[in-house]
């Protein structure tokens, strides 16, 4: 393999990780959080997803991060009690197209990180992300997962999320991630979006073209929004899937979470129903048979 294809291939691997370097934005505690809520109130109710979902993202090269705050409609119970074990984390991360293996214990997640369905678990990149459950109260869930080594000089990976009950049957969720880019990282994410990540987009319009067709933002900010999203769509898949019979629920959530993709094609389409399906029951059998040793 050539340099450039290379610094390509690993690029596209760094814009599949998708999991970050993160400091709460004011979010420490169920107060700070539902705070928050109350001043998106009004962004929330408008949003462009047609749902009370907010994305936010940043530019940066050397630091990228991506948020979602949203409403799900899940009552805060089932949101605290699905989402506190290593377990059901490799559960969701496994919804992911990119993430080929996930092996949990108490307090880390071994996880294999590939380039879609053509990348092999044995030469996937190994990431240890350090779990931890931060807070558990009867109003608020902040867990934290983080690796401090990745590709190409990438480092302090994580990948975070807090939660606080709205009502009976609704929570606010903020979803966070990011990672640090070394020189290296830097060369191959500008190698990929230079080439075949160029006509990669995000969900930030960032103006229109004369027919008034939206323009959406790209580089390494649509990179960031692109991986948001779908890590929120992985867990919300995951909580929908607790509403049918635990033998199905496999089948639910890949199948959940391949249709909320598909409601943004030309964000994140990666490939058709069938070869995703084939490719995550393969994984995920032989991630849960690594699991149990």
């Amino acid at each position: 393999m050539t340099r450039h294809r290379t610094i390509v291939a690993a690029a596209l691997l760094l814009a599949a990780l998708g999991v970050s370097a993160w400091t709460p934005a004011g979010a420490q505690d169920a107060q700070a959080l539902r705070a928050r809520h109350d001043v998106m109130a009004a962004e929330l109710a408008n949003s462009p997803f047609g749902r009370p979902l907010l994305l936010q993202s940043n530019a940066s090269t050397s630091d990228p991060q991506g948020e979602v705050y949203a409403i799900v409609d899940h009552p805060f119970r089932t949101v605290q009690a699905a989402l506190q074990r290593a377990t059901d984390w490799c559960d969701v991360l496994m919804l992911q197209f990119n993430v080929k293996r996930c092996v949990p214990s108490d307090d880390t997640l071994q996880v294999a990180a590939g380039r879609k369905a053509d990348h092999p678990v044995e030469q996937a990149y190994q990431l240890d992300f350090r779990y931890a459950v931060r807070a558990t109260q009867a109003d608020y869930l902040s867990v934290r997962m983080e690796a401090e080594a990745g590709p190409l000089g990438t480092r302090d990976y994580r990948l975070a999320l807090e939660a606080v009950p709205i009502d009976a049957r609704r929570s606010f969720v903020h979803l966070s991630y990011a990672y640090a880019a070394g020189f290296a990282a830097r060369l191959a994410t500008e190698a990929y979006l230079a080439t075949s990540g160029r006509d990669k987009v995000g969900f930030t319009v960032v103006g229109r073209d004369a027919a008034g067709v939206a323009r959406y933002v790209g580089g390494i900010r649509g990179v960031a929004e692109r991986n948001t999203m779908r890590y929120f769509l992985a867990i919300e898949a995951f909580l929908d899937g607790l509403a049918v019979p635990a033998e199905q629920r496999l089948e639910a959530r890949l199948r959940d979470w391949f249709a909320a993709t598909e409601r943004y094609p030309r964000q994140l389409r990666e490939m058709e129903l069938d070869q995703y399906l084939a490719m995550k029951r393969r994984e995920v059998q032989a991630s849960r048979a690594a699991a149990r040793g």
